[in-house]
């Protein structure tokens, strides 16, 4: 009896060993999320006429929808200048391909500015509880989020409560389409060029103030001609008006999508379980319907 127990016992402990040493099958991945289909109607916002500069190039129009929130001083003086027509005819004349396009230079060169004072830097501003946000990623230490159509990261909002001002330190993440002003080697030199950026490159951020975002058009900017400095004939901004400047008859009518909307919610779902570890808010997407 004893013997056969002993034999029973050595015949568990093989189909054991046995079990540990054959390979184990991984767990399946978690299904990703359909990616969303066509936004429904409640799924779009529209931006304020006051905040879109509408550039036309002989490439085409592109739309860029500034940011007071996160740069308010250079928002105001882009606009002024946009207005005072300084912009008109202003040539793209340094473009590199997997980086941006910059203008804005009255002498085409990167040399010149307007009679307008110089900026002092804006590379980070000041985020609150009434800060329109909406997060994509807490990394515990810092958060990622869109404030309208700008991509953005702070500091943690668990630290407000320890601030004088019960806000945070945020700044805008350089993804495909945003908008920046160049400077010299002084952070506090920014005048009226600016540059749009073709592609992401993060080692822009919190270095060089970024004051909106292309929110139609991206297209257009990707099309222009690469140099640096660009070879003659260079691409030109044709014209550049605020969108609620534009006659009311010929204004032309955008919507770009809503962050809050349960598409954007989806779509953020569907890249992160693509993504995984590689997330990056610059990989979503934003459309926008221009008639």
């Amino acid at each position: 009896m004893i013997r056969h127990l002993l034999l029973a016992a050595c015949a568990t402990l093989a189909l054991a060993t046995a079990a540990d040493a054959a390979p184990k099958k991984a767990p399946p991945p978690p299904a990703v999320p359909p990616a969303p289909g066509a936004p429904g109607p409640n799924d779009w916002r529209t931006p304020d006429p006051e905040n879109v500069m509408v550039i036309d190039t002989n490439k085409g129009r592109v739309f860029v929808e500034l940011s007071p929130l996160a740069a308010p001083k250079h928002v105001a003086q882009v606009k002024d200048i946009a207005r005072a027509g300084l912009y008109d005819g202003r040539s793209f004349f340094r473009v590199i391909d997997l980086f941006m396009a910059q203008t804005g230079d009255p002498k085409d060169d990167g040399t010149g500015g307007t009679d307008r004072p110089d900026l002092k830097a804006e590379f980070t501003f000041r985020k609150g509880a009434d800060t329109p946000f909406l997060l994509v990623a807490d990394q515990t230490v810092a958060e990622i989020g869109f404030m309208g159509a700008l991509p953005i990261m702070t500091q943690s909002s668990m630290l407000a409560p320890m601030t004088a001002d019960g806000k945070v330190s945020a700044w805008a993440l350089y993804c495909p389409g945003v908008a920046g002003m160049a400077r010299g080697e002084d952070p506090d030199s920014a005048n009226s060029q600016f540059f749009l950026m073709r592609q992401a490159y993060p080692s822009l951020e919190k270095r060089y103030t970024a004051f909106g975002r292309v929110i139609a058009g991206l297209d257009v900017v990707r099309a222009i001609k690469v140099g640096e400095p660009v070879e003659q004939p260079q691409d030109k901004m044709l014209k550049v008006q605020m969108l609620a400047d534009m006659p009311a008859a010929s204004r032309p009518k955008i919507k770009v999508i809503d962050p809050n909307s349960p598409w954007f919610k989806a779509e953020v779902e569907n890249v992160r379980a693509e993504m995984g570890a590689d997330f990056t808010a610059c990989a979503i997407r934003i459309p926008s319907e221009v008639k």
